[in-house]
């Protein structure tokens, strides 16, 4: 039933009836800009999110010779290093991270590790508490100077300080170099890990994946100084971008893939490899097969005594990684980007077959395609995917997951499993391989966009695509967990209790919020491409990209990172009531009649029933011929008074207002409550009598004078049957069954057990239904 409301009118003015519900507190803490919160603009970075005029950032070089040992699984290297000083500031010494560290028997990892007994435990737990006594983590043999003379080095865990012999002043270079070896580990292991070794016991062969090899240089920032915190596991790396000259010695009969380019083709392919390598770069459409299985399960029955060297140059890369095996089958293809073209490649054993053969290389250039459309033209000549059953992310090349069964038969989750890994990891080529953040500071910038974009992609390749994070649903159940298992997106990767919702899957959900909600896809994409192109091949803040959303779309958007990134608020909005109203256009008759029937209706009651019959039964016997009560005062007549009053009102309405009066509008007052805290925008499905619906957006800003209650009036031509808060379940909504007007009500299944004592609780005095189990 609704009800109706006067229309007042004078001269030319016309107002209705406050309807917003006037804010009991006034916090508005949710929607101050972030301020303080973030770092101040400088000469550096600008406030409008891109690098200043006087942005610089340290460069480093690297010439590397190195030679693995395929008998001991071992590596011995040696490397100049140019280190370019483009800061304004003099540098006493310069800090060197040693990653492999990590995996010393001395390491602090499974010293910060926790862990705990219980009843039943694996091998693998039981050997992650007594940890290991292999001689893993590296030997630096020599750091000299081009002069030959030693350099004094102090390592700490994980990273190594080169104290120089003189101040390194600004704008200068100096040169150094490292003797260095280490044990190659097994990262099929307990000890688990990026890089490393498998091993095939069938064939007897060793697949490397050959990652955090070589001693790198940390990043000397402005923002920051050196980053130099110790690597233990999680936190990935802040790197800094040079060019690179490598050379790689291996058995002769390995195949070798890379960072940048091959440079000397013609001495480590055979004339048939070299032919279909050349008809490869030719090929926009199919990958072509340049090493087979046949070829390849041949070389794995020997091993070679000779050996090797692959040469590969790559130009403004943050890190160089390698991959050598003889079980190698290699195909390639050749994707067009912008005026240049890339070679998409696949490297994999036979396990990888056929699925390898079928979609790797493919997705390779798809996810090249897709990124680029939105971000820039791919700049490398490369892009490589590796079989290597597990995934991470290098410049032109990263390990992946995805292996059939022995038969060749894989499932729809093994194959999808496969495409999303090397999706995410190729598209790490453009975060943080290319827009370069801080990895061990800020995981999300790289792994939230990266799977953002991923998300994208995914639905790109099959628009029925299985997609895992994205949509913002699917974050819901993790926003819904217990707050002290929660923690900001701008959290430390170390300190983060559930990382992948934390890292990954919030931060793209975010994104596709503000693309598909807050922002819209017009505003958003030209935004996100802005910051891509501003930031690459340079290291952006966590600053940069939000100060850089907002420049380029002109949108506010403080409020959403505040939210989403700085709180660990849910989403959880109610519709609370709903409340029916029409303009009161009667005439004074209409009115009477409409108040008699209201009358009449509302004081019907039980006694009044049997009292009415009572008195008239006594009038009807002391003069059947009258029904006159003493009283006949009826308050529902018209009275002259009344016609004038209407006529008078009428005459004073513009032609304008009397088609308002006269629209039939049905006036609807919906009241929210900010159930969960996080403020949002309200997305509102209005379903008429008719059979057709409407969608209303209003913009997060209405919860800016009360983020607990709003109270908002809509004009609907038609009569509404239903109404349901956030439709398409856009906003991560974290109970849905306050979302709807009327209420829906959906049952919880429960399941009923019967033994030979009754149902089951009912021995012990337990109330049965508090063992049924909830579906």
């Amino acid at each position: 039933m609704y009800r109706v409301f006067t229309f007042l009118a004078f001269g030319l003015m016309c107002s209705f009836a406050s309807f917003g519900q006037k804010a009991e507190r006034n916090h508005a803490e949710k929607f101050e800009q972030l301020g303080q919160m973030l770092r101040s603009p400088n000469v550096y970075r600008t406030a409008s999110g891109a690098p200043g005029h006087m942005y610089w950032q340290q460069k480093a070089d690297h010439e590397i010779e190195v030679e693995l040992n395929d008998d001991n699984q071992s590596i011995k290297g040696w490397q100049k290093v140019t280190y370019f000083n483009n800061s304004p500031d003099q540098l006493t010494y310069l800090w060197i991270q040693l990653d492999q560290n990590e995996r010393a028997a001395d390491s602090n990892t499974p010293k910060m590790a926790t862990s705990s007994i219980n009843q039943r435990m694996s091998m693998r737990q039981l050997e992650g508490i007594v940890w290991h006594d292999q001689d893993l983590g590296y030997k630096i043999h020599t750091v000299k100077t081009m002069a030959g003379d030693d350099i004094p080095v102090t390592v700490n865990n994980t990273m190594m300080r080169v104290d120089l012999p003189e101040p390194l002043k600004a704008g200068e270079k100096f040169e150094f170099t490292v003797d260095w070896s280490f044990n190659i580990h097994d990262r099929m292991s307990f000890i688990g890990g990026r890089p490393g070794y498998e091993y095939f016991e069938k064939d007897g062969n060793y697949l490397y994946t050959m990652a955090e090899w070589f001693p790198r240089m940390a990043v000397y920032s402005d923002f920051e100084g050196w980053q130099n915190k110790e690597f233990v596991g999680r936190g990935e790396f802040a790197l800094t971008f040079g060019d690179y000259k490598v050379k790689i010695t291996v058995p002769a009969d390995h195949m070798v893939g890379s960072t940048g380019v091959l440079q000397n083709p013609d001495e480590v392919l055979s004339s048939v490899e070299m032919d279909r390598w050349e008809k490869a770069k030719k090929s926009y459409d199919e990958p072509v097969i340049i090493r087979t299985q046949a070829e390849a399960e041949r070389l794995e029955k020997g091993k070679a005594k000779d050996k090797k060297t692959w040469i590969f140059h790559a130009e403004n890369v943050r890190d160089f990684a390698w991959t050598s095996s003889r079980k190698f089958i290699w195909d390639a293809m050749a994707v067009k980007q912008g005026g240049n073209d890339v070679m998409a490649m696949s490297y994999y054993g036979k396990e990888g077959n056929p699925l390898w053969e079928q979609y790797s290389t493919k997705v390779v250039a798809h996810t090249i395609k897709s990124y680029s459309a939105k971000t820039f033209d791919y700049p490398y000549p490369v892009a490589i995917s590796v079989e290597a059953s597990n995934g991470m992310e290098y410049p032109m090349i990263c390990f992946n997951y995805g292996r059939p069964d022995e038969d060749g038969t894989y499932s729809d989750a093994v194959k999808y499993g496969m495409i999303s890994v090397i999706i995410h990891e190729v598209g790490h080529n453009y975060f943080p391989m290319i827009v370069n953040s801080d990895e061990r500071q800020w995981s999300w910038m790289d792994e939230g966009l990266n799977t953002f974009m991923q998300f994208m992609a995914e639905q790109e390749w099959d628009r029925d695509y299985p997609s895992r994070r994205g949509p913002a649903h699917k974050i819901a159940p993790y926003m819904a967990s217990d707050q002290s298992l929660l923690e900001p997106i701008m959290t430390n990767s170390e300190n983060i209790i559930q990382f992948g919702p934390n890292a990954y899957a919030k931060p793209a959900t975010a994104l596709n919020i503000l693309r598909e909600t807050v922002m819209g896809r017009e505003l958003f994409d030209y935004a996100f491409k802005e910051y891509s192109q501003r930031w690459m091949f340079k290291h952006p803040t966590p600053e940069d990209l939000f100060r850089t959303l907002e420049d380029a779309s002109g949108v506010d958007l403080d409020w959403f990172w505040r939210g989403w990134f700085f709180g660990t608020d849910p989403v959880d909005i109610s519709l609370e009531s709903v409340g029916w109203f029409k303009l009161d256009n009667r005439s004074p008759a209409e009115k009477k009649a409409d108040e008699k029937k209201a009358f009449d209706r509302e004081e019907t009651y039980i006694s009044k029933t049997y009292n009415t019959k009572d008195v008239e039964q006594t009038v009807l016997e002391a003069d059947p011929g009258t029904r006159d009560f003493y009283n006949s005062y009826n308050p529902f007549t018209v009275t002259p008074e009344d016609e004038k009053s209407y006529k008078d009102f009428m005459a004073r309405l513009s032609q304008q207002e009397k088609d308002l009066l006269n629209s039939g509008l049905n006036f609807y007052e919906l009241k929210f409550k900010n159930v969960g805290g996080l403020v949002m925008p309200l997305i509102i499905q209005f379903n008429y009598t008719d059979g057709t619906s409407e969608v209303d957006r209003i913009p997060a800003q209405i919860w800016r004078l009360n983020e607990t209650e709003v109270t908002k009036v809509f004009a609907k031509k038609k009569e509404v049957k239903s109404i349901v808060l956030d439709p398409f379940r856009e906003t991560a909504d974290i109970d849905e069954s306050n979302n709807y007007w009327p209420r829906t009500f959906t049952p919880s299944r429960f399941e009923l057990f019967k033994g030979a004592g009754g149902v089951r609780g009912a021995s012990t005095g337990d109330n049965p239904m508090k063992k049924a189990k909830r579906k």
